[in-house]
This record gives structure tokens, C-alpha cells and sequence, in this order.
């Protein structure tokens, strides 16, 4: 019987969207009672500086936050760290020297479901600017064959207004234009989308979206539930 592992969140970035992946956690971990659950520790630290910010923008550098998380999170006894926030991946290897325990990528965990559910299909890739201009996406999606349908300028402006809302709690959604700008970007050959920030699979939720989404952090709390020796509820 394969021993089980405690994960780690590194989170805060944003706390909603830690929440979420916990939540995910939980609800896709097959139990029969509170103590068949995984062992999960979290470390929510909201004050890890903005990461499109310093990406884009020559912001305070999030990595010493992120690495003194890293670090708390093995004290307390992770076996595997996961990170609720696509955009903090392209800092991922600067991370990994602060932790013992590995990290389960979000990127990688995402390619390898699209290329599983729909093979070498055009995916269109929504997130934040910065996730979007550093190509952190488009790189692991390429390398597993997957052309990336990426948003124009005026719809990464909508999509870090969406992300903001949500980071602020605000249910003030503009519907319409979301669903513009996914059949523009099913114009140009994008078969179905990737919600490549861990704020968008709330947006979604919240405005109900019918699309054909992949959810990156469901996959994240999937791969992190297999990692640690447990049952995917199905």
C-alpha cells in the first residue's frame, strides 16, 4: 500500500482562489469520512507582491514571499507543494530551492489534460497579461503539440478586469463582453479554453458560462490527490 503524502498550498495568490483549490481537494478526494481526507497544509499569504506587476512592470520581485512560504509549508510537514496562481509558475524555478518537498506545476498538470481530452486541438488560452506575455502557457501547450489561440490586447484588458473583480469580491460581471470575446477567439480557431488564471474558474461559475473549459486548479487538485496515494472521485 503506497504511503500517503500531506500537500502544501502555497497561496494568497488570491486567498478566493486558494480557497477554491481546497475546496477542490476536498470534493475530488474519494472518502467514506472526515479521516479518509488528506492532509493538507496552507499557508494564504496575501502579502506575496502582485505577480503580473513585477513581471510587466518591474514590481517588487515575489520570490523571497514565495520562498519563505515554500519554506514554512515544509516545517510544517508537506510532502509535495502545489501553487493556486498560474501567472506565479513562470517564477516556479527560482522557488524550488527554497523547498525539500517537489512542486506539482500547473502548466504541465493543464497540457497533459488537453492533450488527454482533445489531442493537438486549438486551445484558446485566457489568463493575465503577464501569463499571457511571458508565454509560460504557449511554451508547455507547444511542446505537447497544442496550438494556443492567445487574446488580442483589448480582451487581456478584459480579462485582468474580470480577475481584479474577482480579487475584489465583486459580482459586477460584464457577460456580454466575455462572451464576445470567446467567439472571436473561436474565429480564429480556438475549439475550446483554457481558464489560465485560478480567478477565471470563478468568473466562469459565477456567470454561468457554457463553454468548453479546462479548469487548471481541478486539475492541479488532481494531480496533487494522485500524487499523495489517494483515489480521484469520479
Amino acid at each position: 500500500m503506497q504511503e500517503k503524502k500531506a500537500i502544501g498550498i502555497l497561496g494568497g495568490m488570491g486567498p478566493l482562489a486558494t480557497a477554491d483549490l481546497f475546496k477542490k481537494i476536498v470534493l475530488m478526494t474519494k472518502v467514506t469520512c472526515d479521516n479518509d481526507h488528506i492532509h493538507i497544509y496552507i499557508d494564504n499569504n496575501s502579502k506575496i507582491p502582485d505577480r503580473t506587476t513585477a513581471i510587466l512592470c518591474g514590481g517588487t520581485d515575489p520570490v523571497p514571499a514565495m520562498g519563505e512560504s515554500a519554506q514554512k509549508l515544509n516545517q510544517m510537514g508537506a510532502d509535495v507543494l502545489i501553487m493556486p496562481c498560474n501567472t506565479a509558475h513562470y517564477f516556479l524555478d527560482r522557488i524550488k530551492p527554497f523547498s525539500k518537498a517537489p512542486f506539482i506545476s500547473i502548466l504541465e498538470q493543464t497540457a497533459l489534460r488537453c492533450r488527454q481530452l482533445r489531442g493537438q486541438t486549438p486551445v484558446g488560452l485566457l489568463g493575465t497579461t503577464g501569463t499571457i506575455n511571458t508565454g509560460i502557457y504557449k511554451r508547455e501547450l507547444e511542446a505537447h503539440g497544442i496550438p494556443c489561440i492567445e487574446p488580442n490586447e483589448e480582451q487581456k484588458e478584459l480579462l485582468m478586469e474580470l480577475i481584479f473583480a474577482v480579487k475584489a469580491g465583486s459580482h459586477d460581471l460584464d457577460r456580454p463582453a466575455v462572451e464576445a470575446m470567446l467567439a472571436e477567439m473561436k474565429s480564429r480557431g480556438a475549439e475550446y479554453f483554457i481558464l489560465g488564471c485560478t480567478e477565471l474558474p470563478i468568473v466562469a461559475e459565477w456567470l454561468d458560462l457554457k463553454e468548453d473549459f479546462i479548469d487548471p486548479t481541478t486539475e492541479l487538485a488532481r494531480a496533487a490527490i494522485e500524487y499523495c496515494g489517494y483515489e480521484v472521485a469520479e
